[in-house]
């Protein structure tokens, strides 16, 4: 049988907070009703989520995920963050909401993908479907096995903390004889998990060992 299609129903604690979130990035409302239960109905072109309210719902607590398949990631990213910036001013990269950049990841076989979560606190995995670009770096060394690692930890697990320090580690071993398009890798993405993590004192800090690279 063809022509099925599967739509996720996932949890949040309010639906006006999901309406506009989403709408930011461009999804637009095609069923809502407040009674006798909270729930919305979006759709962005083939995208379509669905959404219900909890009383008492902690969006931190939330194990509500969900994979989204798509032929151009890149675009797919470019157009969610204009929309973010043009609603909130910037991309969250923080708390919840927030939203990851497109990376290959170890996970995943390499395939590129990046996240998004909502504040619902589910997280939508946006994966390439084609395979996306392939990675920057090859896992040859331990610098670029643990910059692996960190993605996977950060951008897959949201554990950003744990990212940094398994990277803080690796960066702190490397001399003069490291692969320097790895080492900026690294240090690049160093520098956002600090941003992440509200450390711009860090975040400078490693932007300036990055500079000195050339």
């Amino acid at each position: 049988m063809a022509n099925e299609r599967t739509v996720p129903l996932l949890p949040c604690a309010s639906i006006d907070e999901m309406l506009e979130f989403y709408g930011a990035l461009g999804f637009e409302v095609t069923y809502r009703q407040s009674r006798p239960n909270p729930y919305a109905a979006l759709r962005r072109e083939d995208l379509h989520l669905h959404f219900f309210a909890m009383p008492g719902f902690v969006p931190a607590d939330s194990y509500g995920s969900c994979l989204v398949l798509v032929p151009d990631i890149e675009a797919l990213h470019r157009a969610f963050a204009e929309g973010l910036r043009a609603r909130y001013g910037r991309v969250p990269v923080a708390g919840i909401p927030r939203m990851t950049r497109p990376r290959a990841r170890k996970n995943a076989g390499g395939v590129t993908g990046f996240s998004v979560v909502d504040p619902g606190g589910n997280w939508i995995r946006v994966t390439a479907i084609d395979g996306g670009r392939p990675p920057a770096t090859s896992a040859e060394g331990k610098l670029a096995v643990t910059l692996e690692n960190a993605v996977v930890l950060a951008d897959s697990r949201g554990d950003q903390a744990q990212a940094a320090r398994i990277l803080d580690s690796a960066l702190a071993r490397e001399d003069a004889t490291a692969d320097v398009p790895v080492l900026r890798e690294a240090l690049a993405y160093r520098a956002e998990l600090a941003e992440s993590l509200g450390d711009s004192a860090t975040a400078e800090a490693v932007r300036t060992r990055l500079e000195s690279l050339g």
